[in-house]
Formats: C-alpha cells, sequence, structure tokens
C-alpha cells in the first residue's frame, strides 16, 4: 500500500516557456513551444523543446526533472524526514558526538587500545 508522504502542486515549480528554435517550421520559431520547468528547492531543472506541442513538451520537461540527480537526492531526504522524526543532517550531527566515535592506537607492544578515554 501506498502512503502519501509530501503533495508537490504547481506552485513548488517555476515554469519558464521559451521559443524552440531548429528544424519545425515556422510554428516551432514563433512560438513559444519548449519548456523548462525549475525546481528550486532541489536545483534540479528539465528542459524539452522537441515536439511542436508546449504540452508535451511540459510533459516530457517534467519527467526529465524527476529523473534529475538533485531532485532524487531531495526526494530521498524528503522521504527520509517523514520516516524519521530528525532531518539527515540533525541525524549525521548526533552520531558525529564523541560518545559515539571508537578511536583506538597501538601502544609500545604492538597492540591496539581504546583511546575515547582521552578525548
Amino acid at each position: 500500500m501506498k502512503e502519501l508522504i509530501y503533495r508537490l502542486t504547481k506552485k513548488d515549480f517555476i515554469i519558464q516557456p521559451f521559443k524552440g528554435s531548429g528544424p519545425g517550421g515556422q510554428h516551432r520559431n514563433k512560438n513559444s513551444t519548449a519548456i523548462r520547468i525549475i525546481h528550486p528547492e532541489s536545483g534540479a531543472v528539465g528542459e524539452c523543446s522537441e515536439h511542436k506541442s508546449q504540452i508535451q513538451n511540459r510533459k516530457e520537461a517534467f519527467h526529465r526533472l524527476t529523473k534529475h540527480h538533485k531532485f532524487k537526492v531531495w526526494h530521498a531526504k524528503k522521504v527520509y524526514e517523514h520516516k524519521h522524526s530528525k532531518t539527515l543532517e540533525e541525524e549525521v550531527e548526533e552520531l558525529m558526538q564523541p560518545k559515539y566515535i571508537k578511536t583506538e592506537i597501538k601502544d609500545e607492544q604492538g597492540r591496539w587500545v581504546e583511546t575515547n578515554k582521552f578525548i
């Protein structure tokens, strides 16, 4: 069973139509059929200008944005934050406290000796 973790709406994106270039005739060169979609929170960008239709370009641009590495990383962080009470950064910060880190050095006899008591 799927669970709704967060919701994205049109307000979460910047949608920029622009004029395409290259072959495709007068319609492509004079109308803003190409689309660029930006997700500011993740920094991911999806862009498409292959089709004559702005609707088709919008669908493809959104699909490309969701496949972008930055968007995937942002999505993974959102899912992690939902499933845990802390953000990933807060959890890493907590785990880096000296009580969770074990450090050892070799003594004169070549044995490993725990050095946590010296920190």
